[in-house]
Order: structure tokens, then sequence, then C-alpha cells
């Protein structure tokens, strides 16, 4: 299948992708728009001028500045409207292709938006997945011959978050403050951050919503997931060291987390389902799925210093999650807590085998024991200010690549004469 719109092969963004975001630009205010190669296809406009007649849509659902109103009509309209700009994008048809008028004013290029949030936030819950993350962290800071608590396999083990402290890519992230405890120290001091870093993670948004007391089954998980993205859960390591116990993190996570722009659906990543890792002890009934539910998504992390280029700092796969997604709204749901529209599941740090596929700079440094390397030949062990993290994505088979775009931001230094 292939588009009348010039894709680039490399384009995160081909017509078997078609991915959902929230763009603005200096002529028109905030409205729903599709992905395509270096373009934003206007769907508010296309709505307006009745090319989703017969799928029943709310006359203004794309005009607001968030997905949220788009994504409550269901998996079924989702991929309906998907469906619809797939067959208008399609090399052989001239519905929208002969109309040039109309086709420059809803094929906007990228480089002329601005990508805004994409869901408007009630609640945000971040899961610890990845089982080679476990162990990394459980061996620096426990037992390395028992690193994983004894729950961990039982349970996809989370943490709820600051939903308010989510921003998009491209937004600058201050260095925060806190109490830190140093070794050599018997009392804990105020200060910036000295070990901040990033967690390579992807999330999931919900497109559904379910009643307080009324579980979500692990059958019926997929129906209330709009989307994944990108997602960077920025870690003051320090901080949380320090405050995690016994309730767990705060200060030290609750000051910015970061995701991508665009809302990439489960109708454009089914090609890339694996099985995930094999679960050993068996998991209770309620945790228990049948068919494929990891994706094949390689990951990559790059930094950028203030002078100089981009250096990778980690590869690795969302195929290594130990529990998936369905397992993790199924869990989350099982005490009878209700989902909302827009609400964000984050995995948790995404760590593979080797040192080169850990998914944070705690390990990459093993905690700051081991030094990395930048293309302009300085070192890291966490981050500096001026860093500037870049996460990206993509998924890929017989040629056809399924990206997610980019997650990035850049480290501000703390505001001086903070009092708390």
């Amino acid at each position: 299948m292939t588009s009348w719109v010039e894709v680039h092969p490399d384009s995160d963004f081909p017509i078997q992708n078609l991915p959902f975001g929230i763009f603005t630009t200096r002529a028109t205010p905030p409205r729903t728009g599709v992905a395509i190669g270096e373009y934003v296809l206007d769907i508010a406009l296309l709505h307006r001028k009745k090319y989703f007649s017969g799928i029943d849509l709310p006359p203004a659902v794309f005009h607001q500045p968030f997905l949220n109103d788009f994504l409550a009509l269901g998996r079924k309209k989702i991929t309906a409207v998907r469906n619809r700009i797939s067959a208008l994008l399609q090399k052989d048809n001239k519905t929208l292709q002969l109309k040039k008028a109309l086709r420059d004013e809803a094929l906007i290029p990228q480089k002329n938006t601005r990508m805004l949030m994409p869901v408007r936030i009630s609640n945000y819950t971040d899961f610890y997945s990845s089982e080679e993350h476990a162990i990394n962290l459980g061996s620096m800071f426990r037992d390395p011959w028992h690193p994983l608590l004894p729950n961990w396999k039982h349970l996809p083990v989370a943490y709820h978050g600051r939903a308010s402290s989510i921003v998009v890519t491209g937004t600058d992230i201050r260095r925060p403050w806190g109490q830190i405890k140093l070794p050599d120290k018997s009392s804990p001091e105020f200060s910036p951050t000295a070990k901040l870093d990033f967690e390579l993670e992807l999330a999931f948004i919900t497109c559904g919503e379910s009643k307080l007391g009324k579980p979500i089954s692990i059958r019926r998980a997929e129906d209330y997931i709009g989307g994944f993205v990108l997602f960077n859960d920025w870690s003051a390591r320090d901080i949380q060291q320090w405050e995690y116990a016994p309730l767990g993190p705060f200060l030290g996570k609750n000051f910015a987390s970061t995701m991508s722009p665009w809302l990439v659906t489960l109708d454009a990543l089914e090609p890339f389902r694996v099985s995930g890792p094999q679960q050993v002890p068996e998991v209770l009934p309620y945790l228990a799925f049948s068919g494929k539910k990891n994706f094949d998504i390689t990951l990559e992390v790059t930094l950028q210093a203030t002078q100089g280029e981009e250096t990778v700092l980690c590869r690795t796969n969302a195929k290594y999650l130990y529990w998936n997604a369905c397992q993790q709204l199924a869990h989350h749901t099982v005490n009878g807590c209700n989902v909302q529209v827009g609400d964000v599941y984050a995995s948790g740090t995404i760590s593979g085998p080797s040192p080169g596929s850990f998914g944070s700079m705690i390990e990459l440094s093993w905690n700051g024991e081991k030094s990395l390397t930048l293309a302009d030949g300085s070192t890291r062990t966490f981050l500096e200010d001026g860093d500037r993290i870049r996460m990206r994505g993509h998924a890929c088979v017989n040629g056809v690549r399924i990206g997610f775009g980019e997650c990035s931001g850049k480290i501000l230094p703390a505001y001086s004469g903070t009092s708390g």
C-alpha cells in the first residue's frame, strides 16, 4: 500500500501508520491532525468538508485542543476514522488527490506546525515491567543474588505519578531541588540533584471509561487502549534514594515526565506483535492471557551536549517487557479502580539483556561507577545542564517502518536561591 503523498522510506509516518496528534499553526487554533510523511493532514478540515460521512462523528470532535473527545468514541470509531484516512491517501484514490486547493490546504508541512500535548491527562501510572531493569537496580541497592522482591513475578508493580507535570516533547526540563543524603553525612542536605537521569519507556493511553468497582478483564483490555507514545520519566536518583522508603517515589519523579506527540494506534502496530518473555511462576488467572501481547519496537536514546553531535547511549526493544499492557491494565483495575479517557500508563524503564540496551543512566553508568564517553570526548555518569535527551522508536517489517517521532527534552540549570 502506497500513498499519493510523497513519503521517504526512512520516514516514521508512512500510510501504514497514520498516528493522531494535536497541532497548531500561526493561522489555525489547536486541532486534530494525522502524520503522513513530512506533513500533517488537517482532519478537522476534512471533517468539515464531509469526508467522514457515514462514520457518525460529532461536528466539532476534531476542533478540540485534546484528543479526549475523539478517543472517547472508542476503538471501533478510531479504527473507522483511520481506515477512511488510509483510503483517501492511497495512491489510486483520486477523491482528495485531484482537489488541489483543498489538498494544499489540508496537507501542512510538519516544519510549519507546532505539536501540542495530545491528551488532557487526568491520571498517570508508572509501572516497573522490565525484568532486566528491576534486576539491575535490585543488584545495585539490595542483594545481587536476590535482586527481585518476592512480589515482582506475581504482579505488575507500579506507583501513581503526577499527571500535571507531564509535558510534550521539546519542553525544557528544570533540574530539581530536594533532600539528598550523602553516604558520608549523618543528615540530609537540600540541594539540586546531582544524579539527574532519564528513563526510556513506552506508554499507552486509554480510550474508554470504566465504572468504579468494575474491573476490566484481560480479555477486554485492548478495547480500552487508544494507542502508544514514547515516554521519558525523568528521575532524580539521589533524591529518590533518600525519600522512597517506605511509600515509594515522590519528588525524585514528579518534577517532570516527557511524552511524544503522536498517538500510534494498535491497528498500526498489529503486524509487530510478538510473544513476550516466558512468565515463571505461572500467573494468577486474572493475569493469564492468550495470543501475542508484546510488540517488536526498537527504541533508542541519544544525548546531545550543548556543543556537539548526538551520541547514542542505548538501544533496546519493547519486546523485552515482562509484563504487557493488557496485564498492566487488568491488574490496575482488578480491585475496582476506574479508568478515564486520556489516562497515561507507562511501562517503566525498558532495559535489555546487555549493557548497551540498558534504558537509564543509572544502569549505563552503574550508579556512577562507569563513565560514558560522548562523541565530543566529554564524559557522563548522569545528565548535566545543557544536555538534550532524544528518544526515538520504530517497528519495521518488509520495508514498512512504523515510528513514533521524537520524545526530547533539554536540561536547564536549577533555579537559584530556592528555599523550598
